[in-house]
């Protein structure tokens, strides 16, 4: 899975080389601020929780789009029962640095876009009484972006995020709603 996640992004970031797949266009560098939901799956120690966190998205060309991001959401506190006795554990904090890969690009003339895109992160997870958890997170998903103006759009997303550690991962849908600015070229 991980081999596969990480040449899907270097196929999309190759593919953006060749020349001839894509209409010129001025690189931007923007900034955003997101807030939603996050919810786990198939998780009985934490329920779901806020989450928020700023994105930087950058055109490269009008094929390919990147995003350095940083995410942190606090996730409520969940029930567990061991040996007939039912714990409550303290819901993690999930704070993420990473990347994400777009298809085409997310800014640009008014309108809507609809667009699949990647991502690869670090993702630090720390609760009370349990060692920090500092793995490879994945992510994949959908986004629906409204731009009222050439610089200015709002996204709305649905993604699946999964920390892999060791032979098991902890999986979070997340929906998110944001906003983004171009900073350069104005």
């Amino acid at each position: 899975m991980r081999r596969l996640l990480a040449l899907s992004i270097l196929a999309l970031l190759g593919l953006s080389l060749v020349p001839g797949t894509a209409p010129a266009a001025k690189p931007t560098i923007g900034i955003g601020g997101f807030g939603g939901v996050s919810v786990p799956i198939v998780q009985d120690d934490v329920k779901s929780g806020s989450m928020f966190g700023v994105r930087v998205p950058i055109t490269l060309m009008s094929f390919v789009s990147v995003e350095p991001f940083f995410a942190s959401s606090a996730l409520g506190d969940g029930k567990q029962e061991i040996g007939g006795i039912t714990y409550t554990r303290d819901g993690f904090d999930n704070k993420t640095f990473g990347v994400n890969a777009f298809l085409g690009s997310l800014k640009g003339n008014p309108g809507f876009r609809i667009y699949p895109y990647v991502g690869i992160a670090s993702a630090k997870l720390t609760r009370s009484g349990s060692a920090d958890i500092t793995e490879t997170a994945y992510n994949f998903g959908m986004g629906l972006g409204v731009s009222p103006a050439a610089s200015f759009s709002v996204h709305l997303r649905g993604e699946l995020d999964m920390v892999v550690i060791d032979d098991v991962s902890r999986k979070f849908a997340n929906a998110t709603l944001g906003v983004s600015y171009d900073l350069w070229p104005r």
